[in-house]
């Protein structure tokens, strides 16, 4: 298939880097920091009971689901306050933790890939998490980062999809989003009239019978691949 592609809307956490080692590093930064600076709140909160509180604050707060930054910030301060530390070490908590959150290893396939695609279209990052390609040390292979903090909503409402492409100042039609959520990218996406390519790294079978994505594979190199014999140079 081919399609006039004129920027590239891009996912990050399991399209880039697979997000299950960075935060499983994220909760061990943390804990080391907590062991040295915060012993009671380390004592009270090992990670089996983090992960039973996060989940209670999303039940308490799911007007914050798409904030993931104040949703950490609130449960640590909650940690702290709890554990009879001083909540004014929050801060610092986030700090530790975040570190590990942008501390990704990416897929083998992906800067190479970013390179080439960067050379081609402009890329922007539309994104849930919130990783910081700053601190990743991609930002330069993009236009700009949109996250669902910055927004207000995330994926897949239509709206972020679109406040990107006009950010882009390219038409929805002529927009490619990339990602490996099949509801929060490719569907998103197609109901907000962009072009999708769903990366499908672990090979599974496509979930809807209504909605197929433009594109499909399994790593970004064969992305840049298509664009590269779809849409030669002059």
């Amino acid at each position: 298939m081919s399609f006039p592609v004129f920027a590239i809307t891009l996912d990050l956490d399991d399209t880039l880097w697979p997000i299950g080692p960075a935060i499983n590093r994220a909760e061990e930064r943390l804990d080391a920091w907590m062991k040295t600076h915060a012993p009671r709140s380390f004592a009270r909160w090992p990670q089996a009971k983090r992960r039973k509180l996060r989940e209670q604050v999303d039940l308490e707060r799911p007007h914050l689901s798409h904030d993931m930054t104040v949703q950490r910030q609130w449960m640590l301060e909650r940690m702290l306050a709890e554990a009879g530390d001083d909540i004014a070490l929050m801060p610092a908590a986030y700090e530790a933790y975040f570190a590990g959150r942008c501390d990704v290893k990416h897929y083998g396939d992906s800067v190479p890939a970013l390179d080439r695609l960067a050379a081609r279209v402009p890329l922007a990052a539309v994104s849930n998490g919130n990783a910081d390609l700053q601190r990743i040390g991609l930002m330069h292979l993009f236009r700009f980062q949109l996250g669902a903090r910055e927004h207000g909503k995330a994926k897949p409402s239509a709206c972020i999809f679109h406040a990107a492409c006009a950010q882009l100042d390219v038409a929805p039609m002529h927009v490619l989003h990339v990602g490996d959520d099949p509801e929060a990218d490719v569907i998103g996406a197609h109901h907000a009239g962009l072009r999708t390519c769903w990366i499908n790294r672990e090979r599974r079978t496509w979930p809807r019978s209504d909605i197929q994505p433009d594109l499909q594979f399994t790593n970004l190199a064969a992305l840049a691949d298509w664009l590269d014999a779809t849409h030669p140079t002059s």
